[in-house]
C-alpha cells in the first residue's frame, strides 16, 4: 500500500478481504445476537450513503457533522463521508446526564465552528438537540441509510478525484488542558499515519481487533475502526456504555472472538483487572498487542493487569504502551510488537529540580512516589515522523535523559486547526510541531513525563501532579482514577498543591476524617509540602473531557467559584 493510494481507494481495496466487523454487547448487536456484517457490505451502504448525500447538495470539500452512540448505522455514514469526499466530524455524547446544558452549548459551538452543512443525529438523541437560528440543517441518521425513503443506489455516487490535501476528518480534541479545538486531519495525513501504525505494529489481515471505544475520540475513529476498515482487518466492535457496565465484558470479547488487539486508556485496564479477579474460563492466549494510551501509564496497574491476564494465557509481552495525539492522527511512538513494557526508575528529586532523569535502583517498593518515579518507555517515532526534546525557553535540542517538551514533524503531523490560525501558529515552531508534552529520550525512545499546562511548581521543583495523583489513587476510600491536583498561589505568591478527590466511605475505609488524613499525608509525601487544600466530593464530580481524561483547569475553576459538590459529613 502506498501513501499516494487515497483513503476511498483503500476502503474499496479493503472491501474485496474476507473480513468485517463483528457487532458485540446489547447496545449494538442485533436481535439475534452478535452479528457479523462484511467489510463489503458496509461499503456498499456507504456508498448509498455517499450519495444520499450528494443528493442533498453537499459537494467534496463540506462537512457533515454526526451525533449518535456506537453502532453500524454510524459507522456506515462516517464511511459513506469519506466516499463523496466529505469530512466527517464524529460529534461527542453527553457525559453526564446532569450536564445537559454544558453538552448542548459545546455541541453547537463544534457544529457552527467546524462549518458543518448537515447535522445527522440518531433518534434516540434527538430530543436533545434541537436547532435554533444560524444552526445548519438536521435530520436523522436513518433519513440517510439503504432503504429510507429517496435514498439512491450506491451506484448513483460520483467518487471525488483525489485530493490528498482534501479533509477527510474534523477531529475536535478532547480539551484536557484548553478549549476544544479541530484538528485538521487531510487524506494525506489520515494515509501516512495509518500505514505507519500498521508498519510499527504490525498489524495485518489475520489479526482481529476489539474495541470498546467511542468513535467521537481519535483512538476509537482512527486507531479501531479507519485502521480496520482501510486494512481489511477483522474488527469485534462493542460500546464503550456496555464496557463501562460490565469492564468483563472486554475481556469476554477478546476471548470468544480470538482477539489479538485491543487498546484503552490506563483507567480501562484497571477496570479489567478487577473485573478478570472475578472471571472464569477465558483465553486470552492470542491477544499480542495490548495497547495503553490516551493518559498516563501507571505501571503498577499494568503490573496488576498482567498478573490477572496471565491466568487466561496473555504473555507479559502483549503489553504495548504507546504515545499518540489528535495533531499526528492517532499514532506518534510505538513499542516493538511482543516486547511488553520496560520501565527506567528515576530519582524524582533530580528531575523535578535539575530536568534530568537520573537512573537509580530502589530496593522497597515504597519509595515508588517518594523517592522514585518508574516511567514507562513508549517506544520509538512511527515511520515518516521524527521527534527530537528541546530546551522550552531556547528550543535547543537537548542531550538523552534531560527533560523538555516533546517536537514532532513528518508525514503523520496535522497542518493545523481549523479556522485558528493563532493556534496554528502556536503549534509549530521552524517546521516542527510543538506537542505541549514534558518529556526525555532513552536509546531514541520517548519517555513522557506530563504536559507542560499541568506542572506545579513549588520551591523549584516541577511537580507533575499525574505523581500526586496516582499515589493518592489507591488509597482506601479514594476512587482510583479520580483524583485531580493542581496549583495554587499561596503565601507570599508562592505555589501550593490543592487534591479535590471522589470519595466513596465503606467499612475498611474509616471516616471523612481519616480519608482526608491519608490523602494529606500521601500528597505531602510526594510533592514535598503540605497541601493547601484536600477536597473531598462525591463521585461523578469531577470534570472530565468526552474522552474521561481529567480537566484540571476546569477543576481549579470550579474551586475557586464553588461549584464542586463536596461530601457531606
Amino acid at each position: 500500500m502506498t501513501a499516494s493510494q487515497s483513503t476511498i481507494e483503500r476502503l474499496e481495496r479493503a472491501a474485496d478481504f474476507d473480513t468485517g466487523v463483528r457487532f458485540v454487547g446489547d447496545s449494538v448487536m442485533g436481535d439475534d445476537g452478535p452479528v457479523k456484517v462484511s467489510w463489503r457490505q458496509i461499503h456498499d451502504e456507504a456508498r448509498a450513503v455517499g450519495a444520499a448525500l450528494q443528493a442533498r447538495g453537499l459537494v467534496p470539500g463540506d462537512h457533515v457533522a454526526v451525533l449518535g452512540p456506537t453502532s453500524r448505522e454510524l459507522m456506515t455514514i462516517v464511511r459513506g463521508c469519506w466516499m463523496a469526499g466529505l469530512a466527517s466530524m464524529v460529534l461527542p455524547l453527553p457525559m453526564r446526564m446532569g450536564s445537559l446544558d454544558a453538552f448542548i452549548e459545546s455541541t453547537r459551538s463544534r457544529i457552527r465552528h467546524g462549518d458543518a452543512k448537515l447535522v445527522l443525529i440518531d433518534d434516540m438523541l434527538a430530543d436533545l438537540y434541537t436547532a435554533v437560528e444560524g444552526d445548519p440543517p438536521i435530520d436523522s441518521m436513518r433519513s440517510v441509510m439503504p432503504g429510507s425513503p429517496n435514498v439512491p443506489s450506491g451506484e448513483a455516487l460520483e467518487i471525488p478525484p483525489h485530493d490528498p490535501e482534501r479533509l477527510v476528518i474534523l477531529q475536535y480534541t478532547s480539551g484536557s488542558t484548553s478549549e476544544p479545538k479541530g484538528v485538521l486531519i487531510p487524506d494525506r495525513v489520515l494515509s501516512a499515519n495509518i500505514d505507519a501504525c500498521c508498519e510499527a505494529a504490525d498489524l495485518a489481515p489475520g489479526d482481529t481487533m476489539v474495541s470498546w471505544l467511542p468513535l467521537y475520540h481519535d483512538m476509537g475513529l482512527i486507531g479501531f475502526l479507519v485502521l480496520p476498515m482501510t486494512k481489511g482487518v477483522d474488527l469485534v466492535q462493542g460500546a464503550p456504555q456496555d464496557f463501562l457496565a460490565h469492564p468483563g465484558n472486554w475481556m469476554q470479547w477478546l476471548s470468544d472472538y480470538g482477539g489479538t488487539a485491543t487498546a484503552g486508556p490506563n483507567f480501562s485496564w484497571v477496570l479489567a483487572t478487577r473485573a478478570l479477579k472475578r472471571m472464569k474460563d477465558l483465553d486470552l492466549s492470542r491477544l499480542t498487542l495490548a495497547l495503553s494510551g490516551a493518559e498516563p501509564i501507571e505501571p503498577k496497574a499494568v503490573d496488576a493487569f498482567v498478573s490477572e491476564a496471565s491466568r487466561f494465557g496473555f504473555a507479559a509481552g502483549g503489553v504495548f504502551p504507546a504515545f499518540g495525539m489528535a495533531e499526528v492522527a492517532i499514532g506518534g511512538s510505538f513499542p516493538p510488537r511482543g516486547r511488553g513494557m520496560i520501565t527506567d526508575t528515576v530519582d524524582r528529586i533530580v528531575l523535578e529540580t535539575q530536568g534530568v532523569a537520573k537512573p537509580i535502583t530502589i530496593s522497597d517498593p515504597d519509595e515508588l512516589g517518594v523517592t522514585a518515579r518508574q516511567l514507562p518507555l513508549l517506544g520509538k517515532a512511527l515511520p515518516g515522523l521524527e521527534m527530537k526534546i528541546v530546551n522550552r525557553n531556547t528550543y535547543e535540542e537537548l542531550p538523552e535523559r534531560h527533560v523538555g517538551e516533546l517536537l514532532l514533524r513528518g508525514t503523520s503531523v496535522t497542518p493545523g486547526y481549523y479556522k485558528r490560525a493563532d493556534a496554528t501558529a502556536a503549534l509549530f515552531r521552524d517546521g516542527w510541531m510543538c506537542t505541549g508534552d514534558l518529556a526525555y529520550l532513552l536509546d531514541g525512545e520517548l519517555v513522557v513525563c506530563g504536559r507542560i499546562k499541568d506542572i506545579i511548581i513549588v520551591g523549584g521543583r516541577n511537580i507533575f501532579p499525574e505523581d500526586i495523583e496516582a499515589a493518592i489513587g489507591p488509597l482506601d476510600g479514594v476512587r482510583a482514577g479520580n483524583v485531580i491536583a493542581f496549583g495554587m498561589e499561596g503565601y507570599k505568591g508562592k505555589e501550593s498543591v490543592v487534591v479535590v478527590a471522589e470519595v466513596r466511605v465503606s467499612d475498611s475505609s474509616g471516616g471523612l476524617i481519616e480519608i482526608r488524613d491519608r490523602i494529606h499525608h500521601r500528597a505531602l509525601e510526594v510533592s514535598g509540602v503540605p497541601p493547601r487544600d484536600v477536597m473531598l466530593v462525591t463521585p461523578g464530580t469531577l470534570p472530565k473531557t468526552s474522552s474521561g481524561k481529567l480537566q484540571r483547569a476546569k477543576c481549579r475553576q470550579e474551586y475557586l467559584t464553588e461549584d464542586l459538590a463536596i461530601v457531606s459529613p
